[in-house]
């Protein structure tokens, strides 16, 4: 299946038309963006590493009950992908206080939280991603019934089960991470776009070290390394 028109391109991906209407191909860009891309840059070879690390986890969850738009992955940077309405909501599910949470309530950072806390922000560049409650989804039209809110934080709850635990036993603590979901042609929200170290936080739980995008967003540095190592010990045996 070729590539035809592109349809969308974000700031980590570019989506393509195919000769299907209801698939996708979704290509993985080596830019790396923050701050609502205020921020700016690319390093060679991360968008294959997303795009492997991607893979993986929607392989995992989907062997666990979760359905993703995943159909096979292409090549180094590309998927095929089922095409999807996508909700305009961020899911972001929260294990410890980091980042615009600290920054928000003044929760110390690094705290474990005493429960998972799961957030609903506005998917819109222009207004900076705002964080939204649960009327203001029904108030914006963002879905048709309160059930489908329900259904999106019950996504996210399992998502995180499942990958805080594989995470867990690879030496990883998963901080947090961002979802995003679509409806597909029968009408099923399904989890959609990557998760990978560009939408999730990892640190290393013996060292403390930061091995995700916040490597890029703080001038840390070696970028590509941290993703290797994701992707490392994601394979683990398999490598």
């Amino acid at each position: 299946m070729e590539k035809r028109e592109l349809l969308y391109e974000g700031k980590a991906k570019k989506l393509w038309l195919t000769d299907d209407e209801n698939i996708l191909i979704a290509e993985f860009k080596d830019d790396l963006t923050a701050f609502n891309a205020e921020k700016k840059g690319s390093e060679q070879g991360k968008g294959a590493l997303n795009c492997k690390i991607s893979t993986e986890l929607f392989a995992l969850l989907e062997k666990n009950g979760v359905k993703t738009h995943l159909i096979e992955t292409l090549d180094d940077n590309n998927q095929l992908v089922k095409k999807v309405d996508i909700i305009a909501i961020e899911v972001v599910v929260r294990n410890t206080a980091t980042g615009s949470l600290s920054k928000r309530l003044g929760v110390e950072d690094g705290k474990v939280l005493p429960f998972t806390l799961v957030e609903f922000y506005l998917k819109d560049d222009d207004l900076n991603d705002p964080i939204i409650c649960e009327n203001h989804c029904m108030l914006l039209e963002l879905v048709d019934d309160r059930d489908k809110l329900d259904i999106l934080k019950q996504k996210g709850l399992q998502i995180n089960r499942l990958l805080k635990e594989f995470f867990e036993e690879r030496r990883l603590n998963l901080v947090d991470f961002k979802v995003e979901f679509g409806i597909d042609s029968e009408g099923e929200i399904i989890l959609s776009d990557e998760i990978s170290p560009d939408s999730c936080r990892f640190w290393d739980m013996d060292s403390g070290e930061k091995l995700d995008k916040d490597r890029f967003r703080q001038n840390l540095g070696n970028v590509k390394v941290a993703y290797e190592e994701v992707l490392k010990r994601i394979l683990g045996d398999k490598s």
